[in-house]
């Protein structure tokens, strides 16, 4: 099958690859580009573990074609942290122990920074519908929701 050229910038980087057409997002993330953070739960675009930021938006990597993120802006856990330092979604998510198994924290920790950038003070309430795409089986999402309230507490503290 013949492989198209692509080129997008993935965390900040430009980066160019070969894919083939019918090959979504998150399969040349983890197969193609050794970027594994993000991960594969049910393939259909129902769980939320490969939550990516496509230009801005919010979307499941399971369910774009690689092909489409031509000349694109994308953001995955590994674009999260900024070297060595966590970021607070990151820190909060361990602090308020927010996370079991891993398989959905990845999709949970980019999904909250969409909203958290979208909107610095989001409630309760908005962050629980905003994050209803992922789903998580081991924790339950009380941990998640106070991790997510905490890090937006943070960020709103370090740009005061």
């Amino acid at each position: 099958m013949p492989r198209s050229h692509v080129q997008a910038t993935i965390n900040g980087e430009p980066i160019d690859f070969l894919c083939e057409p019918r090959q979504s997002l998150l399969e040349v993330l983890r197969e193609e580009l050794g970027l594994t953070g993000t991960k594969e739960g049910c393939n259909n675009g129902n769980c939320g573990a490969c939550s990516v930021i496509l230009n801005g938006r919010l979307v499941n990597a399971c369910c774009v074609l690689a092909v489409e993120v031509d000349g694109a802006e994308l953001t995955t856990i590994e674009g999260i942290a900024h070297g060595d330092q966590l970021h607070p979604l990151q820190q909060a998510f361990l602090e308020e122990a927010a996370l079991q198994c891993g398989i959905c924290t990845p999709g949970f920790i980019v999904a909250a920074k969409a909203l958290l950038d979208r909107e610095p003070d989001a409630d309760e309430h908005r962050i629980r519908f905003w994050l209803s795409g992922n789903l998580c089986r081991c924790t339950g999402y009380d941990k998640i929701i106070r991790a997510v309230q905490k890090a937006a507490a943070s960020l709103q503290e370090a740009n005061a």
